[in-house]
């Protein structure tokens, strides 16, 4: 076992597990002393299950020994964003007021990496409630790579650990971002499905029609392997969409006749010059590998940014109605005031909001009707730092372009694969992303791969020695 065994990708390590040569149970050691080790400085965790994932470890190396494999996850040790219920385990969703809250029954997602032989390490760190700010009495995550950077939105905490080698990949929500943002700022791969992809019942919901239940990985065949366990109909959540079966072996890593959409002008709509540079290295990574760029014109994104916070804030309000007003003296600022003004608008306001959404929507199906794929930066700033951000919560202008990006496909549930793209001069990763018609998460996985087999930016790590 070498010492960078924290941080290989889920596949390499599935391979090794599987034709013995490294053990469930050691792997889970090694990741448990790590976390001892590091999690102190970088608040991934909210808890750890040590017990547990012994326990899980050691019964999936008797049913390997015995030739019986689950899944390509048989043995290996992942973590859960502190908003999926796990029976018998604390579920916060980043919220004091939820601390003592244990689940009687596992989130559909957690059933089913249960199911696949996974090992649960424990549950992540996250912003209060899924929102955009951490609780002030939550330790935040801190960005592995420098920790005067963001760590990313509400899945923070899951990027935090799957990049500091403290879990070999794990499970966030998107909401506004809260998947691509972390992945972007921890040098990740995650994927924002199709909405309904994923079940969604048992997760702490923030808004309905907004929220994405994905993985969050090392690679993009790591996402795809994640994909294929949690995907599918699920008959406790209604919304959840006809069960799926990719061909993980079966998908053709390369960009060989791959339609790709480019609007110049929406990439370089506020978009810093580093993040720009990134872009065009991989569109000319795309044109070498075969595909094709078509200039097409993005559907206008200013109304469903400029509405995305009212669009979330009212859904918010009925997600919370149990406990908001009655428990407000408990909440922090942020959700306090997205509640409140969820709160406040008027039916008539919210409708005009919808309206918006559902144009944006059809405009998109159109473009995406004659590409594959589009292209996007994750967010217009690479690696910003949290002085930047905070200068940003003061203008609601930036704020809209911080989400730009992202937002417009939660409101339209169109599903997105975010991924590095390179670094800055100070060596701190940026992201981006592919984004595709609905129910096309193969073939976002596909340019994934097609990308991560000719580039190295996934495979670089940060420097976490404790």
């Amino acid at each position: 076992m070498t010492d960078e065994l924290h941080y290989l990708e889920m596949y390499e390590l599935s391979l090794l597990i599987r034709s013995g040569k490294v053990s469930p149970v050691d792997v889970t050691e090694t990741l448990l002393a790590r976390i001892d080790k590091l999690d102190g400085q970088l608040h991934g965790y909210a808890r750890v299950t040590p017990e547990l994932a012994m326990e899980q470890a050691r019964e999936a190396e008797r049913e390997l020994m015995r030739g019986v494999c689950r899944s390509p996850l048989h043995g290996i040790p992942i973590a859960l964003k502190d908003l999926f219920h796990t029976a018998g385990i604390p579920t916060s969703a980043g919220m004091p007021i939820h601390r003592d809250f244990i689940p009687q029954e596992d989130a559909t997602v957690v059933a089913r990496l249960r199911e696949a032989g996974s090992v649960l390490l424990g549950k992540l760190n996250m912003t209060e409630g899924a929102f955009a700010i951490h609780h002030p009495n939550i330790p935040t995550p801190q960005n592995p790579w420098h920790a005067e950077h963001w760590a990313g939105a509400s899945s923070s905490g899951s990027g935090v650990a799957t990049a500091a080698g403290l879990c070999y990949a794990a499970l966030g929500t998107d909401t506004g971002g809260s998947i691509r943002f972390p992945c972007a700022a921890n040098g990740l791969t995650g994927l924002k499905p199709t909405w309904g992809r994923v079940s969604r019942h048992g997760c702490f919901e923030l808004a309905a029609s907004l929220d994405h239940v994905g993985p969050m990985a090392r690679s993009a065949r790591d996402v795809l392997f994640l994909l294929s366990t949690i995907a599918g109909h699920d008959p406790k959540d209604p919304t959840s969409l006809p069960g799926i079966c990719l061909e993980v072996p079966g998908i053709d890593d390369s960009f060989h006749k791959l339609r790709v959409g480019v609007d110049e002008a929406w990439l370089s709509d506020g978009v810093d010059v580093a993040t720009q540079h990134a872009l065009q290295r991989v569109l000319a990574i795309v044109r070498s590998g075969g595909g094709t760029l078509h200039r097409i014109r993005m559907p206008d994104t200013h109304a469903v940014t400029r509405n995305w916070e009212a669009h979330c804030g009212v859904q918010a309000a009925v997600a919370h109605a149990e406990t908001y007003p009655g428990l407000a003296y408990a909440y922090g600022p942020a959700l306090s005031r997205l509640i409140d003004q969820g709160r406040a608008m008027s039916a008539m306001e919210y409708q005009r909001v919808l309206l918006d959404a559902q144009c944006f929507s059809g405009e998109l199906e159109a473009v995406l009707g004659d590409v594959d794929l589009l292209i996007a930066p994750v967010q217009p700033l690479a690696a910003p730092t949290h002085r930047q951000l905070e200068s940003l919560a003061l203008d609601p202008e930036a704020n809209r372009r911080l989400i730009q990006f992202t937002a417009p496909f939660n409101v339209s549930g169109h599903p997105c694969l975010s991924l590095p793209c390179g670094f800055t001069e100070a060596g701190l990763p940026v992201g981006c992303q592919f984004i595709a018609g609905k129910g096309r998460e193969a073939i976002l996985c596909r340019a994934g791969m097609a990308l991560q087999k000719v580039t190295d930016w996934h495979k670089a790590r940060p420097a976490c020695r404790g």
